[in-house]
């Protein structure tokens, strides 16, 4: 039987054992990230591509089905958001909390980034575009 607390520390491990992976790759060195988003490194950029591999292939065996979301005006500008964000800060919204776990405390500036824009996301939707969250919950 599973209890919550069993779940709970499965959790807590998993969550150790990626972070602790994210970092020794080398996810949380900005420095690295930029030598894969300017092509100078292909290898952090070789262990995204086989991590999708990964899980596509995992996906496929699991038999998982996603039903496709619809496409509406702010998935291409949020997408360009995302991935601006990602080259500046050095990280997509989780690395900063494996940075900061490493003592890099710059991480806090994007991590109050992250949530400031999550503000401005939600605020911004309801008051001027209102479109469909879908699975996303804005």
């Amino acid at each position: 039987m599973r209890t919550r607390g069993a779940v709970l520390l499965t959790h807590i491990l998993t969550g150790l054992a990626l972070g602790y992976t994210v970092a020794d790759i080398g996810y949380g060195d900005y420095a690295e990230l930029n030598r894969m988003f300017t092509f100078q490194d292909p290898r952090m950029l070789l262990s995204f591509a086989g991590a999708v591999v990964i899980i596509v292939v995992a996906f496929a065996l699991l038999r998982v089905r996603r039903t496709p979301g619809r496409i509406h005006a702010g998935v291409i500008p949020g997408a360009v958001l995302f991935g601006t964000g990602w080259a500046i800060s050095g990280g997509c919204p989780a690395i900063p909390i494996t940075q900061l776990a490493a003592g890099y405390l710059p991480a806090l500036v994007t991590i109050a980034g992250v949530t400031v824009g999550i503000r401005l996301c939600r605020w911004a939707n309801a008051r001027y575009f209102r479109l469909d969250r879908g699975s996303c919950g804005l």
